[in-house]
């Protein structure tokens, strides 16, 4: 497998049962064809910086720069928390030579784009993104990255991969 394409992906779309309600949110387009061909990199912000499964549900509250990320009953903020794991976790990813990043779309930790905010009077508006998503494209700004949702369309998932691919070639 060290010949392989190392792609980072969010852990639940393999399959893995870490969402906060104990599920996951398999993907089998991405963990058997394109499975194939890369060897994963299974992230998950929320249970690797130490929240349980099953676990409160989070959103992101603030405005879309600087969103908070805030448990929806007790209200605790976990963004300081998130930021700081996030860090030391890029720090590890840099050092594995990863091509690109799969996201979960829609995540408060993952969600790449159009992730839901609430503002003070719990309005939401899809603004957002995703608390580690920030950081990481943040920290790799010019390697690939796109969300499950984005990967269903076949000419998008065919674009990702030329551009991974065409990232081996340098």
């Amino acid at each position: 497998m060290e010949d392989m394409i190392k792609l980072g992906v969010s852990s639940c779309l393999l399959g893995e049962k870490v969402r906060y309600d104990g599920g996951h949110k398999l993907d089998q387009h991405l963990k058997e064809l394109l499975g194939r061909y890369v060897e994963w990199v299974p992230v998950c912000p929320e249970v690797e910086m130490g929240l349980t499964v099953p676990r409160e549900p989070m959103r992101l509250v603030g405005d879309a720069v600087s969103s908070r990320l805030v448990t929806t009953s007790s209200g605790i903020d976990h963004t300081d928390w998130m930021i700081q794991w996030a860090n030391k976790k890029l720090r590890t990813l840099s050092s594995m030579d990863l091509r690109g990043f799969i996201f979960k779309s829609k995540s408060p930790s993952c969600g790449m784009r159009s992730v839901e905010v609430y503002d003070a009077f719990d309005v939401q508006s899809k603004t957002g993104i995703g608390l580690f998503a920030r950081e990481f494209m943040a920290r790799f700004p010019l390697l690939p990255v796109e969300d499950d949702v984005r990967l269903q369309d076949s000419s998008i998932c065919e674009n990702f991969m030329e551009i991974v691919i065409a990232g081996l070639k340098k």
